[in-house]
């Protein structure tokens, strides 16, 4: 069974958040072109190319009083339309027409996004300590370009 909902925004940076919009990317083994990352250790490479969020959770911390917004919390590509609780390891996930995606992990949230969140309280999106709340990162499993608006299926 898959699912389908749309890339509401993709997000880059040289290096941090807030990452900021762009209409449309390359997505390569390494991730969106043109996004930088200032701790390697912890952020990137193959397992950890893309990073994804839902606008339905980021719209849901706003009503609780955070000051996220697509892109503060790091994630390259926020999607909409979808169950974020269906993403999950092992999930696949296709972006418009051309990437393939799978879910390695969920993210380790980190103080750098601290300012998102009231009282700076970064582990309202840590999975273990509120599961279904946290960022996934995923490798890419094929190419392309994805643009703002393009079809997002989960399956």
């Amino acid at each position: 069974m898959s699912e389908t909902g749309r890339i509401f925004q993709i997000n880059t940076s040289e290096g941090g958040v807030p990452k900021r919009a762009t209409h449309a990317a390359t997505v390569d083994m390494f991730g969106v072109v043109g996004d930088k990352h200032r701790d390697m250790v912890h952020h990137g490479g193959p397992d950890r190319a893309v990073c994804l969020y839902s606008l339905e959770r980021i719209l849901a911390l706003q009503t609780e009083g955070n000051s996220i917004f697509p892109g503060s919390v790091g994630e390259n590509v926020t999607i909409t339309g979808v169950d974020w609780d269906t993403v999950a390891p092992g999930s696949r996930i296709l972006l418009g027409e051309q990437v393939a995606l799978e879910v390695t992990r969920y993210t380790e949230p980190c103080s750098n996004i601290s300012g998102s969140f009231v009282d700076g309280y970064f582990n309202r999106i840590h999975q273990n300590k509120n599961a279904g709340w946290s960022r996934v990162y995923t490798r890419v499993l094929q190419t392309g370009e994805i643009k703002i608006g393009d079809k997002v299926v989960i399956e």
